[in-house]
C-alpha cells in the first residue's frame, strides 16, 4: 500500500514538472513574473459585499480547490485574509485561456481580475475575465493525501500548516496583538523600551543551563543570555527609572508542552517601588491586554473558565504548602527536620538542598497544579531567590512572588536585592553550587556587583513569559502552538 502511494505521488510530481516545462517552452514561465496589481483582499469582499457588489477587483492567492467541468468551473482562492470563490466561464475567458486554466493545479498561486457578485446559491464570488499564473506549485498540498494532521509535521513545516489549516494564522495574529498591547501598556505607564546584549560573558539572572558559544576574535567562550535581568538593573543604577525589554532568551534544557530552548521574555524594572507594586502592575496589565485583544477578561483555557477580572488571590509559599501538603514549615527549624518531612512524603532531595529548597520541592509536588485561577505565590525562601530582597521581618524569606494561572507559572518578580554585600554572598553561594556540579547555578558577576556598589535605588522587577501568556489567551495547550518555528530535532538525526 505504501509503495502504491509513493508511486502515485511520484507520478503527480512528474506531471506538475511536465506542466512547468510546457509553460517555459511556450514563453510563459510563471517564475519570471515579478509583480501583480492586487487592489483588494478576500476578507474585504466578504465583509463588505454591498460595497463591492458589481465592482471589478484584482486579488491574488493560492488555488485551493476546483469544482465543475465543461464550460464552467468554480474554484476557491486563499489569500492572506481568507478564502473567496471564483467563477470561471469559458465564454468570458476565451477558449485558449480557459483550456490553460483547467490545467492549473491545486496549490498554484494566481492573480485574478473580475466582477464581484453573488451566485444563485448565495455564495459571494468573483466572475473572472482574466487570470495570471504567478507561481507553479510543484508539490501537492497535504490535504490531497488525507490532510495535514500529523502534529510533528505541522510544527516542522509551518508553512504547510498555515496553508492547509488557515485558522492557525489567527493564533499568530493574536500573538502579535498581545505583544503590541504589552508595549502600549508599558509605554503608557512611562516605561522605556531598551535592548541589551544577547551574548553574555557569563550566564546570570536566572537558574538555568546556558548555551555556550565561542568568539573567535576574542578567543573566549560566551553565553546566550538566559535572562535579561542583570543588564536592565545596571540601567536602573545608571539613572533610568522605568525600563523594559521584550526579547528572546535561551536555556539549554528540556523540551515539552511548556518549554522551548528559546522563548520570548518580558522583563521590566521600576525604581522606587517593590514587589507589591509589581503585583498591581502585572495584574492590571494582563487584565487590560485580555480585554484589548479578546474583548473580555473572562476566558476559557483547556475547558476551564478563568476569570482575569477578579482580584488575583495572594498566598505565601508557607501557606500553600500547609494548605495542600499538610506540612507547616513555619514549625520546621532544622535541616534534619526538613529532610525527615521530605522522606515521610517520599520526596527526593539532594545533599546540597537547604530547608528553603525542600520547601520548594513540597510546593512543586503538592501545590503548583492547584493554582488554577490567577494566584500570586508570595515570599519564597532565600535559598531559591538569589536576586530578591530579604523580608525584614523574616530574613530567611524574600519579597518575591510568582504568578500562577492554570497551574503554570507566568511571571516572577522581586523587590530587587540592592545590597551589594548580601548580593556578593549569594553569588558566592551560587558559585560554590556550580563548582559542586550544579549546572544551573551562576558565577560571581563582578561587574554587576560593581554597579550595585555605586548604589541602586529600591527597585521592583518583573519577568513574564510572553509565550505562556499567548498560550493562555489563545487557548493553546502547547508552547509549540504559539511559536511559528519551534525547535525540532532534524529528521535525519
Amino acid at each position: 500500500m505504501a509503495n502504491e502511494t509513493e508511486q502515485e505521488l511520484s507520478e503527480v510530481l512528474q506531471v506538475r514538472r511536465d506542466k512547468l516545462s510546457e509553460l517555459k517552452e511556450n514563453g510563459e514561465n510563471p517564475f519570471e513574473i515579478t509583480n501583480y496589481p492586487v487592489d483588494t483582499k478576500a476578507k474585504q469582499i466578504t465583509d463588505q459585499f454591498e460595497e463591492y457588489e458589481g465592482k471589478n477587483v484584482s486579488i491574488a492567492g493560492r488555488l485551493m480547490s476546483k469544482r465543475g467541468m465543461g464550460k464552467v468551473c468554480f474554484c476557491d482562492v486563499l489569500d492572506s485574509t481568507g478564502k473567496i470563490q471564483i467563477f470561471v466561464k469559458k465564454d468570458l475567458l476565451g477558449d485558449e485561456a480557459y483550456a490553460k486554466f483547467k490545467k492549473l493545479d491545486i496549490g498554484d498561486i494566481v492573480g485574478v481580475h473580475g466582477e464581484v457578485f453573488r451566485t444563485q446559491k448565495g455564495e459571494i464570488s468573483i466572475r473572472i475575465d482574466e487570470y495570471t499564473l504567478l507561481s507553479k506549485s510543484l508539490l501537492p498540498l497535504p490535504e490531497k493525501f488525507h490532510g495535514l494532521k500529523d502534529t510533528d509535521l505541522r510544527y516542522r513545516q509551518r508553512y504547510l500548516d498555515l496553508i492547509v489549516n488557515p485558522e492557525v494564522k489567527d493564533t499568530f495574529v493574536k500573538r502579535t496583538m498581545i505583544i503590541r498591547e504589552i508595549r502600549n501598556y508599558l509605554d503608557s505607564k512611562g516605561y522605556l523600551e531598551v535592548e541589551t546584549p544577547v551574548l553574555h560573558v557569563m550566564a546570570g539572572g536566572a537558574a538555568a543551563r546556558p548555551f555556550i558559544t565561542h568568539h573567535n576574535t576574542l578567543d573566549m567562550d560566551m553565553y546566550m543570555r538566559i535572562a535579561l535581568e542583570l543588564h536592565l538593573k545596571r540601567l536602573i543604577v545608571g539613572g533610568f527609572d522605568k525600563v523594559y525589554e521584550i526579547g528572546r532568551v535561551f536555556r539549554n534544557e528540556g523540551i515539552d508542552v511548556r518549554h522551548n530552548p528559546e522563548f520570548t521574555l518580558l522583563e521590566l524594572y521600576e525604581a522606587y517601588t517593590d514587589y507589591n507594586g509589581m503585583m498591581d502592575l502585572v495584574e492590571d496589565m494582563i487584565r487590560t491586554i485580555a480585554v484589548k485583544v479578546l474583548g473580555t477578561a473572562q476566558i476559557s483555557y483547556n475547558g476551564v473558565e478563568i476569570d482575569l477580572a477578579k482580584p488575583f488571590e495572594r498566598i505565601t509559599m508557607l501557606e500553600a504548602v500547609k494548605k495542600y501538603a499538610g506540612v507547616d514549615f513555619s514549625q520546621i527549624q532544622t535541616l534534619e527536620e526538613a529532610r525527615a518531612a521530605a522522606k515521610e512524603h517520599h520526596l527526593e532531595y539532594e545533599e546540597r538542598h537547604l530547608i528553603g529548597d525542600i520547601l520548594n520541592l513540597f510546593f512543586e509536588e503538592y501545590c503548583e497544579d492547584k493554582l488554577v485561577q490567577p494566584t500570586f505565590l508570595l515570599e519564597h525562601p532565600v535559598a531559591i531567590s538569589p536576586l530578591a530582597k530579604r523580608k525584614v521581618s523574616d530574613p530567611e524569606y524574600t519579597e518575591r512572588f510568582e504568578l500562577f494561572i492554570t497551574g503554570r507559572e507566568f511571571a516572577n518578580a522581586f523587590s530587587e536585592l540592592n545590597d551589594p554585600i548580601d548580593q556578593r554572598e549569594r553569588f558566592e553561594h551560587q558559585a560554590a553550587l556550580k563548582a559542586a556540579g550544579d549546572e544551573e547555578a551562576t558565577d560571581v558577576d563582578e561587574d554587576f556587583l560593581n554597579a550595585l556598589e555605586y548604589g541602586m535605588p529600591p527597585t521592583g522587577g518583573l519577568g513574564l513569559g510572553v509565550d505562556r501568556l499567548v498560550m493562555l489567551l489563545t487557548d493553546s495547550y502547547s508552547i509549540r502552538d504559539v511559536l511559528l518555528f519551534p525547535t525540532m530535532k532534524p529528521l535525519d538525526k
